[in-house]
């Protein structure tokens, strides 16, 4: 239903309504229909979300360890199998029980009560109370509980940004709407969740509920299923390939050993419970998380909260943000950025204390800037107040960038209030009688349209000269074309004695001043990040509920390459999905956008295969942010819904941060890679002692807990240090990653072949050089456990660098490296000498000779693995 269409007799007739209101009989009638709240959704118990974590194919492969070795009676690797497993479930659920509900905020929105008239009578009712046809008063500061037709609007003032991102708010009156308009066109309909700011009205209550719009948005946000992180499908698929490998593994083995070996059962199933434990590389999951939680502690260091720990990366790989306008890149504050007088046009700095100071100089000799400071001044009914370093305006958002531009000028004089003629939106002006240092004077501001008919001189720095409507007119298009609201402002002399000041007193003689161009202005900082953005190969992307000409004039300020056309809302409704899919990438500015405009927008490039980022601070924007792979919230002025909606959120409200974030986003990237290409050999080293073992009918080289030791303790102790590695030189200035690239490419699964194989050998070398040297069963598995560790040790190394050489000037500030061997060197010295570990582990105590052997088989896989990253980078 087109309910800005309808006047009111319409509006009656299809509500069943009337202008006193609805009786109480009728009103409970409608209420059996539904109540004014929003529908949520059902809710996942804790106990729900922890088995969660345990949905993986490789945690089964493990949980069927564990139930075979109870089996099987070997409760001690039964128990340390399972308490490997909780572990890494716990990491998980401890890091997503952070997330809020999106949902539960926006109900929090909701007014809590309405006043109502009833049968003619005035009622305050609960806001979950109304049902269409309602009759609602508002006045200034009220939550609109509803949405609401109005019927009577008197100088009716609507902060709606949060609902439609324009970022002045917006005059409402009462008639009929003919034309098909946007819903930040809508201005005789008034929103659930918006603010009252000034005047009052009342209205018909037309949509209740989901109905609202926030109650769109609300149904968006429960619609939108949460989007997997593109690190977390790839592992997935790792893990699938693993888990396949694995499988046909031990099928080949089982089957092997039953035709060709004199197994009992329980060797068999030793021998198989072996190779699961060792060919899963358990501690990934759980290095990955630490090194995630670094990202996640560094980016709190920079301002940028992250609230789901695979976002970080996915910033790594975001190719296209999409950016809300208002509050993002921009100030989400009003200001004068240009005065026009007679004498042409100058521009307003935003920057610092000495400009200001060379404009105050000015004004004490310019008269025309002198007078619209005057102007600015003394016909504004504004106040600015500070709490807590943060500017608040109480009124008009337009009239405090006007005080605030005049404050920074003001000059010293003496003035005091006559009488006034306030704004009021059927004639769309102020006027005031004041009198400045013994002189009285009108002064007068209001729309350049309507005051253009009323002046009849205009000021120029030697006086008073003739009215050129045309060079008005010029001025004002220009102004208008940058995206500015302009404002004229007037003034003319009086008597001393004139007390009052009425409309028939601004009929005449009135003398234009100027115009003030104001606009909500780009953030500096926003302009270089866009700028750092695209050096990055990132595309950035504004949508916005603002005007055309609005979101032009900011995009070509802040860099944006198409900046010169804007597809409207209204051209994304005439589209299809693949339409909107084919012209997505082809636009950088989308204005008079609706939340499920924005949607469709982010979806329709998600559809081209682009990871994307969005941004936003309003309630509109909640629905884009969840649906995005990586949504992020502003953490001053973004609305509650919209942070719990996001990925991210930014606690200085900075687009800057969001550059900072991505640079540490592919640092984690580049980290997590280097230790899958150190995680995977040493674990695959492992399942081929197992393998090869059991071909050759050798006894198994370790045990399950031995192996278990090798790939929990080691591994996450050195994999911890490859987390803290910094950024490689020029990497932002590389494009993003191809979001369908694999983690494991030819070169990845060839370096962990050879590394596997070479690593098993060496195992095997070391096992049967104290095998002929008569060493017994513990004091081998020892040895061959030290083997395994230098040769994780050295290969850790390697992989600090992927193909250049791993030795650099950076080894040494990476003390995190220094300090994971320093712990890893306590552990094995446990291991080694410390009973309760020989009881637990299997182990014994070794000589230095033993040791030493272990550690030349370390430095010979460094050698070996360097001279074929040599080989590599020559070719």
């Amino acid at each position: 239903m087109k309910w800005y269409q309808l006047d009111q007799s319409q509006l009656i007739e299809q509500l069943a309504t009337s202008e006193s209101g609805l009786p109480p009989a009728v009103r409970q009638k409608r209420l059996e229909q539904g109540k004014n709240v929003l529908t949520g959704e059902k809710e996942t118990s804790k106990l729900q979300k922890f088995f969660s974590h345990f949905h993986d194919l490789l945690i089964y492969v493990l949980l069927a360890s564990a139930v075979l070795k109870g089996i099987s009676g070997d409760f001690i690797d039964m128990s340390i199998i399972l308490f490997v497993v909780v572990i890494n479930s716990l990491i998980g659920y401890l890091q997503e029980a952070k997330a809020t509900d999106s949902l539960k905020s926006l109900g929090d929105m909701m007014s809590a009560s309405a006043v109502i008239l009833s049968e003619g009578e005035k009622q305050v009712v609960p806001a979950e109370t109304l049902v269409a046809g309602d009759v609602v008063y508002l006045n200034p500061g009220d939550i609109v509980p509803a949405d609401l037709r109005l019927f009577t609007a008197y100088n009716l003032v609507v902060e709606e940004a949060i609902l439609t991102g324009e970022s002045t708010p917006v005059e409402k009156h009462s008639s009929p709407i003919a034309a098909m308009v946007d819903l930040g066109d809508q201005t005789n309909l008034v929103f659930s969740g918006t603010l009252v700011t000034s005047g009052s009205g009342k209205g018909f209550v037309v949509e209740t509920g989901d109905a609202t719009e926030i109650g769109k948005i609300s149904q968006h946000l429960k619609n939108i299923e949460d989007t997997e992180t593109p690190l977390i499908k790839k592992m997935k698929i790792l893990n699938k390939q693993i888990f396949y490998l694995l499988i046909g593994l031990i099928v080949v083995l089982t089957i092997f050993s039953l035709l060709f070996r004199d197994f009992t059962g329980d060797e068999l199933l030793s021998s198989m419970i072996a190779l699961a434990v060792a060919a899963v590389p358990e501690g990934l999951p759980a290095v990955l998380s630490i090194i995630l939680s670094v990202g996640v502690g560094r980016m709190a260091q920079k301002k940028t909260i992250i609230k789901k720990m695979p976002a970080v990366e996915t910033l790594g790989s975001m190719g296209i943000i999409c950016s809300d306008k208002t509050g993002t890149l921009t100030k989400n504050e009003m200001h004068v950025v240009a005065t026009i007088t007679a004498e042409g046009v100058e521009t307003v700095s935003q920057k610092n204390d000495e400009t200001y100071q060379q404009e105050l100089i000015e004004a004490e000799t310019n008269p025309l800037l002198r007078k619209l400071i005057e102007v600015a001044l003394y016909c504004n009914d504004t106040k600015i107040t500070y709490k807590n370093g943060q500017r608040e305006i109480i009124g008009n958002p337009t009239e405090g960038a006007l005080l605030d531009w005049a404050n920074h000028l003001a000059l010293i004089e003496d003035e005091h209030d006559i009488s006034k003629i306030p704004f009021d939106s059927a004639y769309k002006y102020m006027a005031t009688l004041v009198e400045v240092d013994h002189r009285r004077f009108i002064y007068l501001k209001g729309a350049p349209d309507v005051l253009l008919q009323m002046v009849s001189n205009q000021l120029h720095e030697d006086g008073l000269k003739p009215f050129v409507k045309d060079y008005w007119q010029e001025k004002i298009q220009q102004q208008a074309q940058k995206g500015q609201r302009v404002l004229a402002a007037a003034f003319k002399e009086v008597s001393s004695n004139q007390e009052v000041l009425s409309h028939e007193d601004l009929q005449r003689d009135m003398t234009l001043v100027g115009l003030y161009g104001i606009i909500d202005p780009p953030k500096p900082e926003a302009i270089q990040a866009v700028a750092t953005s695209q050096q990055a190969g990132i595309q950035v992307k504004m949508i916005t509920g603002d005007h055309k000409d609005t979101a032009m004039a900011i995009a070509q300020e802040i860099g944006l390459k198409r900046a010169h056309q804007a597809v409207e809302g209204k051209d994304i409704e005439q589209m299809s999905d693949e339409e909107l899919a084919q012209i997505v990438l082809q636009n950088d500015v989308y204005a008079r956008t609706t939340p499920e405009h924005k949607l469709r927008l982010v979806h329709a490039i998600q559809k081209n295969g682009y990871i994307v980022g969005m941004t936003g601070d309003g309630v509109n924007d909640a629905p884009a942010l969840k649906q995005a792979d990586i949504g992020i919230a502003m953490g001053i002025k973004g609305t509650q819904v919209t942070k719990d909606a996001a990925d991210m959120v930014l606690a200085d409200d900075n687009f800057a941060t969001i550059t900072a974030a991505v640079k540490e986003g592919r640092r984690v990237y580049d980290n997590l890679k280097k230790t899958i290409y150190f995680s995977l050999p040493t674990a695959f080293a492992q399942g081929l002692l197992v393998v090869v073992s059991i071909l050759l009918d050798r006894p198994l080289p370790l045990s399950s807990v031995q192996i278990l030791w090798l790939n929990m303790v080691t591994t996450i102790t050195l994999s911890f240090a490859l987390g803290f590695e910094p950024l490689g030189k020029d990497r932002m200035s590389d494009p993003p990653r191809d979001p369908n690239q694999n983690i494991l490419n030819g070169y990845a699964v060839f370096r962990i072949v050879y590394v596997s194989i070479l690593l098993a050998a060496l195992g095997f070398v070391v096992n049967d050089f104290l095998a002929n040297r008569g060493a017994t069963e513990a004091v081998m598995q020892t040895t061959l456990i030290m083997t395994i560790v230098f040769g994780q040790v050295f290969y850790m190394i390697n992989c600090r660098e992927i193909k250049d050489f791993s030795i650099n000037s950076q080894i040494l500030y990476n003390k995190v490296l220094w300090l994971s061997l320093l712990v890893l060197l306590v552990l094995q010295t446990l291991l080694i000498y410390a009973p309760f570990m020989h009881t637990i582990l299997g182990t014994a105590t070794i000589s230095l000779s033993q040791i030493g052997l272990s550690l030349l088989a370390g430095i010979l896989l460094f050698l070996v693995v360097e001279g074929e990253k040599a080989i590599t980078r020559n070719r």
